[in-house]
């Protein structure tokens, strides 16, 4: 990660980590500098948040799932990530106690899109892939990949709506917002902060031009 001067994009009275700054687990991928983890009068995302995450890097010998976290990420206080590769026990066999590392069984990479939202105390369980612009009510557990722009809410967390109608949706994956320089994206805060997308592409083509 390079040493660039990240500046908070917003004027806030809740403290939070910008987690790309602090983050040190190899199996930890961070875009870009602005996700953060919100309000941490804990001891910070890396250590409260991402559950069971081995601090090794992995290897073809030993394979480690990996997380992957997109950029402008709001994660809320005590949050948690379950990762599965040295969590999870065997159900199909007769004893689900780990006698040996056989019972540990690796689900796969957990992946948080650009933009995501995750609330207060929801849990995002092993393997799963949040769209772009996904939220995560408070409280939700997550079992199931949750598509770009959806809210999703309850345990196990269920879609109980979409943030915007599917042809904005489509226009917005497009426009791959979150692909620009961040400084853009900090120009077109205006614009971001509204519902306008066919005002966003316009924004977007102005700056590129």
């Amino acid at each position: 990660m390079s040493q660039t001067t990240v500046q908070s994009p917003v004027k806030h009275w809740c403290e939070f980590e910008f987690i790309a700054k602090t983050v040190k687990n190899p199996n930890i991928h961070i875009q870009g500098h602005y996700s953060y983890y919100s309000a941490y009068w804990d001891a910070g995302f890396e250590r409260c948040a991402v559950r069971y995450l081995h601090d090794k890097p992995s290897t073809a010998a030993k394979p480690i799932d990996q997380l992957y976290i997109g950029n402008f990420v709001c994660f809320g206080a005590e949050c948690v990530i379950m990762m599965g590769g040295n969590q999870l026990h065997r159900t199909d066999w007769i004893a689900a106690f780990p006698f040996d590392t056989r019972s540990f069984v690796p689900v796969g990479d957990t992946l948080i899109g650009d933009g995501c939202w995750i609330g207060s105390r929801a849990m995002i369980m092993q393997g799963v892939q949040l769209g772009e612009g996904a939220v995560v009510a408070t409280g939700a557990v997550v079992t199931q990949d949750v598509p770009p722009y959806a809210i999703v809410a309850g345990v196990p967390a269920k879609i109980i709506k979409y943030r915007f109608p599917a042809d904005k949706i489509e226009k917005l994956l497009a426009l791959q917002i979150y692909q620009l320089d961040e400084q853009l994206i900090l120009k077109m805060r205006e614009h971001l902060q509204g519902n306008d997308v066919d005002q966003l592409a316009q924004a977007i083509a102005g700056l590129e031009g």
